[in-house]
């Protein structure tokens, strides 16, 4: 049937969307990838070499990713192979496969483009293995997931990896421009609704196309221009490209976390709204916060563990929008606390020295002898009771005897309250030393 409307010259005059027309017809023709397509880039050179390695192509929606396969294909006159690892299984895999080893009997080449190669499992993606090795096809996989999760090393080993980029302003506006020389007409919309265009296209080139013509469709040729409200109004609101269950949900909390840790409220703030404004689980915010009051702030700060747990218990008695305010309160004051790891590293390594030392007991002195025989074994002989000591601190030995070097495991920062318990340990060092070297 498709062969008749072809005959006919129906096909190019069914309508197409403006995305499908504006698709790219060469490689640098692909907006806000330079780096991959320009005159110095990757893809440019593999090409000019005349060897076209097995590639996944990593990058957000609407980058690009299938219009470079599909131009590979082209440029490299390999046969296209097309499957989708959400609709594909087993029985596609197998028979693209045969087609590529019939062609390769025939001597030609095909380009397996498989979009979203992340879905499929282990044993899927190991089934491209022996067509990879023997040049049977050349593997082009495309995914928005981070490909050393999600793709096995296997496949990894044998493919170059090409990140590509979310488009950024100058990539946007070079689309909406091709847009508008396309419908020959400027896309009806003021300044400020133009940049607004781009903004809720949130680097996606499909979506920012996509957006301009539905604003071209409404506003009549003469039209007056849209502001950002009517705009708003008319597009409503593209939600966030934010996938709470994959790269999105990692990415985010990590900028949360750094931004934290590296005392900036502001950015802090930033990220956590872009949390809630995606949809995320607020517990696993709440969650987050309060081990970063534990890993980074510690007891330069014990209040900040308080607040963490805080604002966890009042989100969970006021629920969203109410207790979203207790996350935000948190977030502020964890990003404005003082800063110490001493207690990540100080348990770090005690853990490391007690896994080294295996199952030492600990000294006698400081061991209870309930039964005679363990009074006669030496159990509790010599301990001194430190409220009754001066200062009320004794100097014993409470690591195990066989342990000669006394560790140092906390070392506090002269930052907040740990200011306070660096000079306590001092003092109490200092003591240590005087009831040793009198004994």
């Amino acid at each position: 049937m498709s062969n008749l409307f072809e005959a006919a010259g129906l096909e190019k005059s069914a309508p197409r969307p403006l995305a499908d027309r504006l698709r790219p017809q060469k490689l640098s023709e692909v907006a806000g990838q330079a780096h991959i397509v320009g005159p110095e880039g990757t893809l440019t050179r593999l090409l000019a070499s005349g060897r076209l390695p097995s590639l996944i192509l990593w990058g957000p929606p609407g980058c690009g990713k299938t219009t470079i396969a599909r131009l590979l294909a082209h440029e490299t006159k390999l046969e296209l192979e097309q499957l989708s690892a959400i609709f594909s299984g087993v029985a596609e895999l197998r028979k693209a496969f045969d087609r590529a080893k019939a062609r390769r009997e025939q001597g030609r080449g095909t380009l397996l483009f498989i979009d979203e190669i992340h879905r499929f499992n282990r044993s899927q993606q190991d089934s491209f293995l022996p067509y990879m090795e023997d040049g049977t096809i050349t593997l082009v996989g495309a995914t928005t997931e981070n490909p050393s999760f999600e793709i096995n090393a296997a496949v990894l080993s044998r493919a170059t990896v090409l990140t590509l980029n979310r488009l950024d302003e100058d990539a946007l506006e070079d689309l909406v421009k091709r847009a508008e020389a396309e419908e020959r007409r400027p896309l009806p919309l003021d300044a400020d609704a133009r940049d607004a265009l781009k903004s809720m296209a949130d680097g996606d080139g499909r979506a920012v196309i996509n957006l301009a013509e539905e604003v071209l469709l409404a506003v009549k040729p003469g039209g007056k221009p849209l502001d950002r409200t009517a705009l708003v109004k008319l597009v409503q609101r593209r939600a966030p490209l934010y996938d709470k269950g994959r790269d999105g949900h990692y990415n985010l909390i990590s900028a949360l976390h750094k931004a934290v840790r590296g005392s900036d409220p502001d950015a802090s703030l930033y990220w956590l709204c872009r949390m809630l404004d995606g949809g995320e689980d607020r517990l696993f915010i709440a969650r987050r916060l309060v081990r970063m009051a534990i890993e980074d702030i510690g007891l330069a700060d014990p209040q900040a563990l308080v607040i963490a747990n805080a604002a966890k218990e009042t989100f969970d008695f006021l629920g969203s929008p109410e207790g979203e305010l207790a996350l935000a309160e948190a977030t502020i004051y964890l990003a404005t606390a003082p800063k110490s790891n001493a207690n990540y590293v100080a348990y770090k390594a005690a853990m490391r020295a007690a896994k080294e030392h295996g199952s030492l007991s600990p000294p006698k002195i400081i061991l209870n002898a309930p039964t005679k025989l363990m009074e006669e074994e030496g159990y509790g002989d010599g301990y001194l009771y430190d409220h009754d000591q001066p200062d009320a601190f004794s100097g014993q030995n409470y690591f195990p005897d066989e342990m000669r070097t006394r560790p140092k495991f906390y070392d506090p920062p002269e930052r907040g309250f740990e200011r306070e318990l660096g000079k306590r340990l001092s003092y109490w060092d200092g003591l240590r030393r005087k009831r040793q070297d009198s004994q």
